[in-house]
């Protein structure tokens, strides 16, 4: 089901390529600074509860 593109197809499919690229990229940043932020949160809570016994 792909639309003819014609001439501009070799521009249209890289640009979608590198959008698909790019937001993967975001995503897998996301995901790993998600879990570098909560496994420090943890640390500096495990902390807390050690300092105040």
């Amino acid at each position: 089901m792909m639309p003819d593109l014609g001439k501009y197809a070799e521009a249209v499919l890289s640009s979608y390529a590198i959008s698909i690229a790019l937001l993967a990229a975001l995503v897998i940043a996301s995901v790993v600074r998600a879990r570098r932020v909560k496994r420090d949160l943890e640390s500096t809570e495990k902390r807390g509860r050690d300092n105040a016994n």
